[in-house]
């Protein structure tokens, strides 16, 4: 077993493509009303949640939802892909506005665990996006991003079995002064 302690509250950002099993651990680790999704959002605006037409104001809810669990002290998983610094910034802004951490669960699977997982799921991304998301999170792991943009703790699961094995630990946010 790998226990990753966190912060409660704090705000916890899955990372990684589609099909890695974000929406499956967050399910598994948080409570319904602890996860704040992408999918979830775009399917409230427009009825699909791979509807990327209304992305733009799915993740301005996001965004806000973001800020206002944090200022009310509630932890909050953020369920989306989260592999570019640019997206991930702005989260990450919004827990220091309220003094809360942020901690980073990235799901670095092997790329043909997540093909094959994202071809049997019900909404299958396309192969080339899936295949873009891979390099970004490349990108992300490989450059070093997490730790300078200001997660602690970040845990990298590497494998299904390490997936598995995971078991979420929450401590009280302490406050200094």
């Amino acid at each position: 077993m790998t226990a990753l302690t966190i912060e409660d509250p704090s705000l916890v950002l899955l990372v990684g493509p589609a099909g890695s099993g974000k929406s499956t651990l967050a399910r598994r680790h948080f409570a319904l009303d602890e996860i704040v999704s992408s999918d979830a959002l775009r399917a409230v605006l427009s009825g699909d949640e791979a509807d990327q037409s209304v992305s733009g104001r799915a993740f301005a809810i996001l965004h806000r939802e973001v800020a206002r669990r944090a200022i009310e002290g509630r932890l909050t998983v953020v369920d989306a892909t989260n592999l570019r610094r640019s997206h991930r910034r702005s989260l990450v802004a919004r827990a220091r506005e309220a003094a809360v951490g942020a901690a980073a669960i990235v799901l670095d699977l092997p790329p043909d665990v997540i093909r094959a997982r994202n071809a049997s799921r019900t909404r299958v991304v396309d192969g080339g996006i899936v295949t873009d998301q891979l390099g970004w999170l490349r990108r992300t792991i490989d450059g070093g991003q997490l730790g300078p943009e200001g997660f602690d703790p970040i845990i990298v699961l590497r494998d299904p079995e390490a997936v598995d094995r995971l078991a979420i630990v929450r401590v009280p946010l302490t406050r200094s002064g």
